[in-house]
This record gives structure tokens, C-alpha cells and sequence, in this order.
């Protein structure tokens, strides 16, 4: 499970759509409808809000914005009417490696996109995300 803190438009088609159902995923668990995933890292932060199913579902809502924005249509209906309304703290050390990361995935799988995001400086996180200074191993304390 991959909850990007980066930006949504920087996904390829099949990211933005694995990001999706790995969402949806997310928030069964945190609505404990899973057996599964319950432990998964990538939860950690929608759990501190204390409000974590509201969290994960307006994380879903700009997903949504961001299918809407290319022509796609994913199902509003799957996520749950819960508002969280506030932003997560994000690291730049995290956004950064999550950069790095998408990158090296879209040089095999979608090489225009990788060299138009390739000189990309500053990278802009998910809306519901704030970017605070800090190293990737820091994101799970925020």
C-alpha cells in the first residue's frame, strides 16, 4: 500500500489508478472492514490525526479531483462521507524519496513523463499535505 505524499498529478495513468483502489484499501482498514493491512506503515499518519477515516477519505476526494482533472471518472460513492478538513504534516525528506522513487518507476514504465518530471526543483505534495523540514525517517513522528 502507497499512500503518495507527493502530488497526485505526477502519477502515470496506472499510479494514479493503484493509488486509488490502495486508498480505498486504506480506508476499509481504518474502518476496521479489513482483516488485513491493519499495522501498515503507510496508516500511521492518517491514525495520529484522530480522525482517520475523515483524513483518508478527503485524501480520496482529491485523488478523485485529480482522475476528474485527466477525464477519468472513479466512483465518488466509494468514499465514505467523513471530512477531516485539516492538513497531515508531511517531511521534505519523505516527499523527496517519494519523488525519487516515482521516478525511477515511470523510466521504465512511462519514459515521457519521467524526462518532463525529471527537472522538476520543487515538488508539490498532495493538498492535503504541509511540507515541514525533516528527513524521510522522520515522516513517521510528525
Amino acid at each position: 500500500m502507497r499512500l503518495w505524499s507527493i502530488h497526485p498529478r505526477y502519477l502515470d495513468s496506472k499510479g494514479l489508478v493503484a493509488l486509488w483502489r490502495e486508498s480505498l484499501l486504506a480506508q476499509k482498514v481504518l474502518q476496521g472492514a479489513t482483516k488485513g493491512y491493519r499495522n501498515h506503515p503507510q496508516l500511521i499518519r492518517f491514525r495520529k490525526t484522530g480522525n482517520p477515516v475523515g483524513a483518508v477519505a478527503d485524501y480520496l476526494r482529491y485523488v478523485a479531483d485529480e482522475a476528474d482533472s485527466r477525464g477519468y471518472r472513479f466512483d465518488r460513492g466509494k468514499i465514505t462521507g467523513n471530512m477531516f478538513g485539516e492538513r497531515i504534516y508531511a517531511t521534505s525528506g519523505q516527499s523527496e524519496y517519494e519523488f525519487r522513487h516515482l521516478l525511477n518507476k515511470l523510466k521504465k514504465r512511462d519514459p515521457k513523463l519521467y524526462r518532463c518530471l525529471n527537472n522538476i526543483e520543487k515538488i508539490e505534495l498532495h493538498p492535503m499535505f504541509k511540507k515541514i523540514g525533516g528527513d524521510v525517517e522522520d515522516w513517521e513522528v510528525i
